[in-house]
């Protein structure tokens, strides 16, 4: 659907984006993720034909954004971080001037405004000048502006910064109503949002993609998925001791301790194997008492901050 071959946006001698290559497949709900600075805004411009890239191309459904700008946009739905609102206008004459730029038809114009008003439930603010809005239903308005036209891909930029938990919390069901129908972009920097609502993720770091999978798959391609959690009663050092000698063990060191003060101890297995009876065995032949064994898993939050790790320490140094 979108193919973002070498990608580059340079001003003066800051490169915002080195050189990023990727796919959007259709009708999948993808998450662009990164910190502050990362990049990932001007992606979207130079996706959205919005900016013009350096270098690299962007063919959205074969169809070069530069070359034919005006077909390739005529297929996206662009929500950016701030959305593109009118203040002195009401909600529905916005949306009016939104149908006619993007050339709805006449004669189901009506229809289409409605339809997105019901869609991000702002009908019973129609009348509303977008001026007196709070803050979430001028996101709303974004989006609605955003899905007229019923362009095959839709890209929303920060789509809840600055919305309250409730106001996140629909924005959310909203955009995954949206993807059983479109291909959806999200851009990103809060992991929580991204996890809910993605079932392909990105991750840019200093301009440059680092990552590029499932959650699943960035789990896997990071190695070891957590590994084990096991409780022990008492200090712990001999059990520690005893389970970094088993060789089925990767390595072995102590967490944290629970409200009583016995020791946990997190052990990573070797090719991720589940060790947890023989572990259990083991402790248990060394009369050890083994009050507690959970299964860890790496979250999106570990995968996200090691692999931009560099680029925070990079803004550090600045």
């Amino acid at each position: 659907m979108i193919e973002v071959k070498n990608l580059t946006k340079k001003y003066g001698n800051h490169t915002a984006v080195d050189g990023l290559s990727f796919r959007i497949e259709k009708g999948r709900i993808y998450g662009f993720l990164g910190p502050n600075g990362a990049g990932k805004s001007t992606t979207m411009n130079m996706i959205t034909g919005y900016v013009a890239a350096s270098d690299g191309d962007v063919l959205i459904d074969g169809v070069d954004i530069l070359k034919e700008p005006e077909k390739a946009k005529a297929m996206i739905g662009y929500l950016p971080e701030l959305p593109p609102l009118y203040a002195d206008m009401t909600v529905k004459e916005y949306l009016d001037f939104v149908a006619e730029l993007k050339k709805v038809e006449s004669s189901s114009r009506k229809e289409a405004v409605e339809k997105v008003m019901e869609q991000t439930n702002i009908t019973d603010m129609s009348r509303r000048l977008i001026r007196n809005l709070s803050k979430g239903y001028k996101q709303r308005v974004g989006m609605a502006q955003a899905i007229l036209g019923n362009p095959e891909v839709l890209i929303f930029d920060e789509p809840s910064v600055g919305l309250d938990p409730r106001q996140i919390i629909e924005v959310r069901d909203l955009i995954k109503e949206l993807g059983k129908e479109h291909t959806v972009i999200l851009s990103s920097h809060i992991l929580s949002e991204v996890s809910a609502v993605c079932d392909h993720i990105l991750i840019l770091s200093g301009g440059k993609l680092v990552a590029d999978g499932s959650p699943e798959e960035l789990s896997a391609m990071m190695g070891d998925a957590g590994g084990i959690e096991i409780t022990v009663i008492g200090s712990g050092e001999t059990a520690l001791d005893i389970i970094k000698q088993m060789p089925q063990v990767l390595s072995a060191a102590f967490s944290g301790q629970d409200e009583s003060g016995n020791a946990k101890i997190l052990v990573s297995a070797k090719d991720g194997a589940d060790v947890r009876e023989e572990l259990s065995f083991k402790l248990s032949e060394n009369r050890i008492a083994v009050i507690g064994m959970e299964k860890k898993e790496r979250s999106l939050e570990d995968i996200f901050l090691e692999l931009t790790e560099s680029d925070e320490a990079a803004k550090e140094e600045e």
